[in-house]
């Protein structure tokens, strides 16, 4: 079977990026910035994405191009014999999926608040309690949960199925293109506002001193930590997009186009979430709830909240969804790869068992409310733990090693393949930096997010 190729290289960093524009940048990526100091936070974040997430990226996209092949495959295609670094390509694959057992139903959620503005379920001058209300509504309501995740799931399947040039790279060309057109409206609507500046200025400006009130090391941790999980590192949703890339452009110039597209994403949400706030006298460090309860009392009042409000959630359907597909791909070409699947059986087999196994997050807030797993988290926090906190910093650590030592594929296979083709090569005197400290800051995230 021949493998697919992207039929442009915009098709191939609108689809790489999709994927990793996602919740961590449109609703992570704020609040963060906003419980640890605003400015001070995006510097650190901005410099820490620079020398750990491009070089990672890097790595994982290597892997697929060279190996031409999903993980497990890729890995046996690059290793020694007798070598079993293909093992973590397994992994990958139970991250992809484990990632999607509840990012489905957060993208669902998503959708749920853009049918709800979009037919008038929030109404100008509502209370702050009946719109907290709404969202305490939809958690304890299964059915309307399951409803909206498995439109996600059945969406995401169907825009895979049609392939990689047809499906994947045709829809997220025109999704992307739209979320980014929404997020300038979206933008520049907020920084009319009037008292914008204000938040304006909390969010781009470094004020140390307030840095210091959260916590120098706290706010450094914490871009690192932001830096490093936006880019969803480590369990292969990067590298299969590697493998279907021509070798005519370097991966480190194709890497950075898609961080800057990413912190683009990022930046240009916190543009929107910070004038408003400090725009309506609300406090911009309001944790997970800043997108279903803080925002939406700010649309509702707002003039034509109704409108914004809309397109708001319409853009975060969009970053949700991006990434859906994308990994939904992943797991479509491990099994055509590893299994010998056609992809009408790939994606009608990874459909079901994602349908099922996204429901212990739906019933996780209702039905499954007094279970209570690792640590005492939920079943979302959970997933999102094993997730975020080991399979994305182990997985990356893993791809790592096997790039620049010689017990795996080696630092100068990994260097020639990343500077093939045209445009920004890899200095080959970050070796050193490679091999001693990058590993040292992906094993901290890792202890951290043991601890």
């Amino acid at each position: 079977m021949n493998r697919e190729n992207f039929q442009s290289r915009l098709g191939f960093i609108l689809v790489s990026a999709g994927c990793a524009i996602g919740i961590g940048n449109v609703w992570r990526f704020p609040y963060v910035a906003g419980q640890n100091g605003g400015g001070v936070f995006v510097l650190f974040y901005l410099i820490f994405l620079l020398c750990m997430g491009v070089p990672v990226l890097t790595m994982e996209l290597a892997v697929g191009r060279a190996g031409k092949k999903s993980a497990v495959q890729a890995y046996k295609a690059l290793e020694r014999d007798g070598q079993k670094w293909h093992i973590h390509g397994w992994f990958c694959m139970i991250g992809c999926a484990l990632l999607m057992m509840y990012y489905t139903t957060v993208s669902g959620w998503m959708l749920s608040y853009f049918v709800k503005f979009i037919t008038g379920s929030f109404k100008s001058g509502m209370d702050a309690d009946a719109v907290g209300s709404v969202f305490s509504n939809l958690l304890a309501d299964p059915v309307e949960m399951a409803v909206f995740m498995a439109i996600t799931v059945i969406a995401g399947f169907i825009v895979c199925s049609f392939g990689l040039q047809n499906g994947l790279e045709r829809i997220s060309k025109i999704m992307m293109s739209a979320l980014l057109v929404l997020i300038v409206v979206l933008a520049v609507h907020s920084l009319v506002l009037p008292g914008s500046g204000e938040g304006l200025r909390f969010y781009l400006m470094p004020d140390f001193k307030r840095a210091a009130d959260v916590g120098i090391g706290k706010v450094i941790t914490a871009a690192m930590n932001q830096a490093f999980f936006t880019l969803s590192l480590g369990i292969g949703a990067m590298e299969i997009f590697g493998s279907y890339m021509p070798g005519g452009r370097t991966l480190t110039g194709e890497s950075v186009r898609i961080c800057g597209l990413d912190t683009f994403v990022a930046l240009m949400s916190g543009l929107i979430i910070f004038p408003a706030c400090f725009s309506f006298g609300i406090q911009p460090d309001a944790g997970p709830s800043l997108i279903f309860v803080t925002l939406p009392n700010v649309f509702v009042n707002m003039a034509g909240g109704r409108l914004w409000g809309t397109l708001f959630f319409l853009f975060m359907t969009f970053a949700s969804f991006s990434t859906v597909i994308a990994v939904f791909e992943n797991l479509i070409a491990g099994c055509i790869d590893n299994f010998g699947w056609s992809r009408k059986k790939a994606v009608l087999c990874n459909g079901i068992l994602i349908l099922i196994a996204s429901l212990p997050c739906v019933f996780g807030y209702n039905i499954w409310s007094s279970l209570h797993l690792i640590g005492g988290r939920d079943v979302l926090d959970t997933e999102d733990f094993l997730v975020s906190n080991i399979l994305l910093p182990g997985g990356s650590l893993v791809y790592l090693l096997f790039c620049v030592t010689r017990r795996g594929w080696g630092f100068d296979n990994y260097l020639a393949e990343t500077n093939r083709g045209k445009g920004m090569k890899m200095s080959g005197k970050l070796k050193w930096y490679f091999m001693t400290l990058l590993p040292i800051l992906i094993l901290i995230i890792l202890i951290q997010g043991l601890i």
